[in-house]
């Protein structure tokens, strides 16, 4: 038995399922998890000592890599100060100055400590400002396990199976409205059943807990016109693709303003942190300058802001952190597309700047239906080759490969080696030859 295994029989013991995190079970791959000792740039390494290069990244944060010396030496010298004063500190401030100074669309922000509170404080928000009740959201988009928003959830949710949450009164969910990903014609169904009655729309502007599915042209500009023309807010959940996609995440790429964005553990560098914000108007909403009640008495955490002011800090001062790792995963998931036009095999892969997804599909991936369509057998025997060849990938289709500035050209050729193989394994499988 190796130390993971144990240390796992230890945990079903004294975890609901072993883990604290539903997207950190192995059951969906029908493995176990590897139990992580350590990691460093680009590579974890586990209880039995075996190394992985790693394209989850702690779900995204981690853009320059694990362990990053400028970012750990911030850390070790702010909890010599103390590692939580439930105080105010000059440190928060500096990180609220450097996303409002950072990002157009926002001129006053709120730390929290997930990006499951970001998103729900700024739906209530939304909701204080507009003085309306209903959300649009997109099937298969997860934007944390708050009751209102746990209807055809992605991410763990779609890989368990469960799209609606046990425990979850109607009640709480009665106000939410499930749109259709890429169609803006459901979003405009909705608004004309509802016009003055819808808060805001939430979305991912790059949708990736349902495996990476990118915004059609026109999309996200469309759904800032149905807000404009209706009176509501728009909302981008940027957990995801918040300072990843470039300095000015999915709005700047696109090209894009919300009226709201929400934040999450890339703004504390893998820290339990998350933060939203957006206009003044808006913003001055929230408690004590406004009606709208939040509050959090760890939010703003001494530590967690001294290590996202290091990550920040280096990302806007280096931009060629961007360009060259744009280069590399525009190389990587090319090369990906290669092998699976080459192989034959019934695959899809979707891709931007350095998040990216192998779907087992032989249709183009858009929706939530389109996802779930993918072939999760074929998935989880990817997987587990990948694991045993030292790849470390989520265990589940419906999650997204993040590439770091850490990842060198020969973990890169390595690791498409490997896809190679497994890949052309599959499509053996498929076509019998």
């Amino acid at each position: 038995m190796t130390n993971s295994e144990k240390i796992f029989a230890e945990a079903v013991k004294y975890i609901p399922g072993g883990v604290n995190s539903p997207v950190r079970a192995f059951g969906s791959i029908g493995s176990i998890p590897r139990m992580i000792a350590r990691a460093d740039g680009a590579k974890l390494y586990d209880e039995d000592g075996r190394e992985y290069i790693d394209f989850v990244c702690s779900w995204g944060p981690m853009i320059l890599g694990h362990n990053h010396p400028k970012i750990r030496r911030a850390v070790q010298e702010a909890c010599e100060k103390g590692v939580s004063f439930g105080a105010a500190t000059k440190v928060e401030v500096e990180m609220a100055k450097l996303i409002c100074e950072s990002i157009p669309s926002i001129d006053m922000v709120r730390m929290v400590n997930s990006g499951t509170e970001a998103v729900m404080s700024a739906i209530r928000v939304a909701r204080g400002y507009t003085g309306r009740d209903k959300v649009v959201k997109f099937a298969g988009c997860y934007h944390g396990h708050s009751d209102g928003l746990l209807i055809q959830a992605g991410s763990g949710a779609l890989t368990a199976g469960i799209p609606d949450s046990a425990g979850v009164p109607e009640n709480c969910t009665k106000d939410t409205l499930p749109a259709v990903y890429n169609d803006l014609s459901s979003v405009e169904e909705l608004f004309g059943r509802f016009p003055e009655e819808i808060a805001c729309i939430v979305v991912e502007p790059v949708a990736a807990n349902m495996g990476v599915v990118l915004p059609e042209d026109g999309f996200l500009e469309g759904l800032r016109s149905l807000c404009d023309r209706y009176g509501a807010l728009l909302l981008f959940d940027e957990v995801i693709t918040g300072f990843r996609l470039c300095f000015g995440g999915a709005q700047e790429y696109f090209g894009v303003r919300p009226d709201l964005t929400a934040y999450g553990k890339i703004i504390g560098a893998g820290m339990p942190v998350g933060a939203y914000g957006g206009r003044r108007e808006i913003m001055s909403m929230v408690a004590p300058a406004g009606p709208v009640y939040q509050a959090g008495t760890l939010s703003g955490n001494p530590v967690a802001m001294a290590a996202g002011l290091a990550q920040l800090s280096l990302l806007r001062e280096h931009p060629e952190y961007y360009r060259e790792l744009h280069e590399k995963a525009d190389r990587f998931f090319d090369s990906m597309e290669r092998i699976v036009k080459d192989t034959k095999a019934p695959c899809q892969v979707n891709h931007i700047t350095s998040l990216g997804c192998l779907f087992f599909s032989g249709e183009p991936v858009t929706d939530y239906r389109s996802a779930k369509n993918s072939d999760t057998k074929a998935y989880a025997a990817y997987c587990n080759a990948m694991l045993e060849e030292g790849i470390y990938l989520a265990p589940a289709q419906f999650e997204a490969m993040f590439l770091s500035a850490a990842h060198s050209s020969e973990d890169l050729e390595r690791t498409l080696t490997v896809i190679s193989s497994c890949v052309r394994r599959y499509s053996e499988r498929c076509y019998g030859v």
